[in-house]
C-alpha cells in the first residue's frame, strides 16, 4: 500500500483505491490535499497496472469539503490568490482526465469540494447515511472547480439550481432518484460490491474502454471551459462581500448569519 499524507493508495489486482484519511477533520480539504490528490489523478497516466479507479474514505465522512480553519492567516496578494483559487478546478480536470473508469464511494457527509470530487468521477455509489450537497452559499460565495456543469449533467438543470442554490445536504434516497448516486448500498457491503464492479470494468478491453469515457466525457462537457472560465474570478468578487464575512463568522459562531446584499 502506498502512503501519501491524508491519502492511501491500494492496489487490488487491476483495481486501484485511493481513501482519503484526515478523520479528526471530517475529511476536510486544504490546498495542499488539493495538490495531493492531483498529483495522485496524474500519475494515472502512466499508470500500466491500474485498469480501475475507486475513490473512497474510510472515515464516517466523505468529505465535510474546504478546511474552514485555513481561511485565517496571512492574506496573499490578489494576484497570488487568483491562481490558487484555479486549483480546484484544476483538479477536477485531472480527475475527469484519469483514463481509466472511476468509482467513487460516498458515505456520511459530502459537501463542497467533497461534493466536487464524486461528481467528477463516472460511477457513484451511496450508503444510507449518504448525504451530499454544496453548502458554499451559505458562506456568500458561488460553487467554484467549475463543477457547476457536472452537477447540471448528473441531476438536471433545475435540481442543480436547487442543490448549489440552496446549500442544503440532500439524502442518499434523493441523490439517488435525481441520477447523482447510481446505487444506495448497505454499509457493511459497499466496498465489496464497489470493488466487484470495478473489476468488472478491469476485465473488459482497456482502449475501447477508455476510447468511450473519452468521447462521451468531451462531448457530454463540450462547452464546460468556455462556460465556467470566471468562476474563480467570481469567488475573488464574492470573498471581498460584507456577506462573505458575515457568512464566514456565522459559520464560526454557529448562528443564523445576517445577509445584506453587500
Amino acid at each position: 500500500m502506498e502512503e501519501h499524507e491524508f491519502f492511501q493508495l491500494e492496489r487490488q489486482g487491476p483495481v486501484t483505491s485511493v481513501s482519503i484519511n484526515r478523520p479528526d477533520k471530517r475529511n476536510a480539504l486544504t490546498p495542499e490535499m488539493l495538490l495531493s490528490l492531483r498529483r495522485i489523478a496524474e500519475s494515472f497516466r502512466v499508470d500500466k497496472e491500474t485498469r480501475a479507479v475507486i475513490f473512497r474514505s474510510d472515515c464516517p465522512d466523505f468529505s465535510v469539503g474546504a478546511d474552514i480553519s485555513r481561511m485565517d492567516g496571512e492574506t496573499p496578494t490578489v494576484e497570488l490568490l487568483r491562481r490558487t483559487a484555479e486549483n480546484g478546478a484544476l483538479l477536477m480536470r485531472a480527475l475527469r482526465e484519469i483514463h481509466q473508469p472511476t468509482l467513487c464511494i460516498v458515505r456520511g457527509v459530502a459537501t463542497g469540494g467533497g461534493a466536487c470530487i464524486p461528481s467528477a468521477c463516472d460511477f457513484r455509489y451511496g450508503t444510507p447515511d449518504a448525504r451530499i450537497g454544496y453548502g458554499e452559499v451559505k458562506l456568500g460565495i458561488n460553487l467554484m472547480w467549475h463543477a457547476l456543469p457536472l452537477t447540471i449533467q448528473a441531476v438536471g438543470l433545475s435540481r442543480a439550481k436547487q442543490m448549489v442554490m440552496t446549500g442544503d445536504l440532500f439524502d442518499a434516497e434523493t441523490m439517488c432518484n435525481w441520477g447523482f448516486l447510481d446505487e444506495i448500498i448497505d454499509a457493511g457491503s459497499v466496498d465489496e460490491h464497489v470493488m466487484a464492479l470495478a473489476q468488472k470494468y478491469a476485465a473488459l478491453p482497456p482502449i475501447a474502454v477508455q476510447m468511450i469515457k473519452r468521447s462521451a466525457n468531451a462531448y457530454a462537457g463540450a462547452l464546460d471551459q468556455a462556460v465556467m472560465h470566471a468562476d474563480a474570478d467570481q469567488w475573488l468578487l464574492a470573498t471581498r462581500t460584507e456577506d462573505f464575512c458575515e457568512g464566514l463568522a456565522a459559520f464560526r459562531d454557529k448562528r443564523p448569519p445576517g445577509y445584506k446584499g453587500n
